[in-house]
């Protein structure tokens, strides 16, 4: 099992914390770590840019967009940005890309969502195109593009991971990329669920899942005592409160409800953040959090259903865990570098 590093802009808004998103970057680094994903929302930062000022201060680990969309970026922009942090980076940039949330564009900046799924497709099929010798793409459907040739390309071609909830975008993912990423805190079930459906269609088109990377954000957290672990599952509440009550993210909660009234929950959950009001005109995550009732929405979630999705506790916990992830076929997880400082548990991880 391999390790990947997930970043967002928090740390930048702070006083030094450029730099120290770039220590943690190298720390990844030199600990053997194989991805960075730097998140992006319309709200946040240039996750290229970024991406470029860690690319410069790491040697070896791949940087790329955890993840992107194709609304907030046309695929020709995609296409200048990831050529441009792959010649910053040596060669080891990748693209994370996925549908974004349709509500902000579709409400808040006025357009044309059509079929996310289409839009995900042409788009990676527009990059390929692009990323070939001949340079020049050409695409009629939810992208128009008529033979546009850039001549700024990629060291060679970067991966594309898709992020991908529903089965839809999961099979589309197997067929198109070179590989899946799993959002934040899914459940065993739904995971299993989709990596069959992701599989499934890598077969049919004939490709070896072995060159494959299936990747888990599973809330991973090393703690060095027990007691430890009941306050760290109520701060990851959050992101099921901000998350899973989007519409569809619900269904990473799928195969828990021989033990939790999921839909009861989530629907409290989205009452007291407000989610279909906010949703309805556009509203953003920062929106959810100022004008949504977080502590109401926490309440609401058991504590029990959180450390069935969240992998936390000390090392003689977590590791059967994390056993039984690698089982599905996941391949790379997502971990604080700070929390694997110690070279045999790292080792151990990784043999997972």
């Amino acid at each position: 099992m391999r390790l990947a590093l997930d970043i967002g802009p928090e740390l930048w808004r702070k006083p030094g914390g450029v730099q120290r998103s770039i220590e943690r970057a190298l720390l990844a680094d030199e600990l053997g770590f194989d991805t960075i994903w730097a998140s992006e929302d319309p709200d946040g930062w240039d996750a290229f840019s970024a991406l470029a000022v860690l690319a410069r201060s790491t040697e070896r680990i791949n940087l790329g967009t955890g993840v992107t969309n194709p609304y907030y970026r046309h695929p020709n922009l995609i296409s200048a940005s990831v050529a441009t942090l792959d010649h910053a980076s040596d060669g080891r940039a990748f693209l994370g890309l996925g549908r974004g949330e349709p509500d902000w564009y579709r409400t808040a900046f006025g357009m044309e969502i059509g079929s996310p799924l289409r839009r995900v497709r042409e788009t990676v099929d527009l990059l390929r195109q692009w990323w070939s010798p001949e340079q020049r793409a050409t695409g009629e459907g939810e992208i128009t593009v008529r033979g546009w040739k850039r001549e700024f390309s990629p060291v060679g071609s970067p991966p594309i991971y898709i992020a991908a909830t529903g089965p839809k975008m999961q099979a589309l993912a197997g067929k198109i990329a070179d590989g899946i990423r799993f959002n934040l805190l899914g459940s065993l079930p739904f995971l299993e669920r989709g990596i069959e459906t992701f599989l499934e269609a890598v077969r049919s088109v004939n490709h070896d899942p072995a060159d494959l990377r299936i990747f888990a954000s599973v809330g991973l957290t090393i703690t060095e005592h027990d007691d430890q672990i009941e306050p760290i599952l109520e701060r990851k509440k959050t992101t099921i409160a901000l998350i899973h009550a989007l519409p569809g993210m619900e269904q990473q909660l799928d195969g828990l409800e021989s033990e939790f009234d999921v839909e009861a929950i989530i629907s409290r959950v989205r009452r007291h953040m407000r989610t279909d009001e906010i949703l309805a005109r556009g509203g953003s995550f920062a929106d959810l959090r100022r004008e949504g009732d977080l502590d109401a929405a926490r309440k609401a979630i058991p504590l029990e259903l959180v450390d069935r999705v969240a992998v936390v506790g000390p090392p003689a916990r977590v590791l059967p865990r994390l056993a039984d992830y690698a089982a599905l076929g996941i391949t790379d997880i997502f971990a604080d570098p700070a929390q694997l400082r110690d070279p045999a548990l790292r080792n151990e991880l990784i043999s997972l």
